[in-house]
């Protein structure tokens, strides 16, 4: 049977429809989301995913909670250095109020 969506993949279930952009990104998300990735517990290529954020290895039958289209995001990833203590995160300094700025300087506001 011919390849019938050289160009568009999945998204050609839309046609002509949505725009060329949105279909565009919704073929990468699915291309990603449809892939087989590498598994934190046992290390094979076999995590599928089972719903949304929820992510299984066919392998070792480890389930675990990821990213919505992808196991494990940027941010995930961050915070994982985090707890290990690779990153040291930067404390959050609250912004004075211009009160408390002209109390320090002396000045009155």
């Amino acid at each position: 049977m011919a390849k019938r969506t050289k160009k568009v993949g999945s998204a050609g279930r839309f046609q002509a429809r949505y725009g060329v952009r949105a279909r565009t990104r919704v073929r990468n998300v699915e291309i990603q989301q449809k892939a087989k990735h590498i598994c934190p517990s046992c290390g094979h290529k076999r995590v599928k995913r089972a719903g949304t954020s929820i992510w299984q290895c066919k392998k070792c039958g480890i389930k675990f909670a990821g990213g919505a289209y992808i196991p494990k995001t940027e941010v995930g990833l961050n915070v994982e250095k985090i707890l290990r203590g690779e990153v040291v995160p930067e404390p959050i300094m609250k912004e004075k109020v211009e009160g408390e700025k002209a109390e320090e300087s002396g000045e009155e506001p």
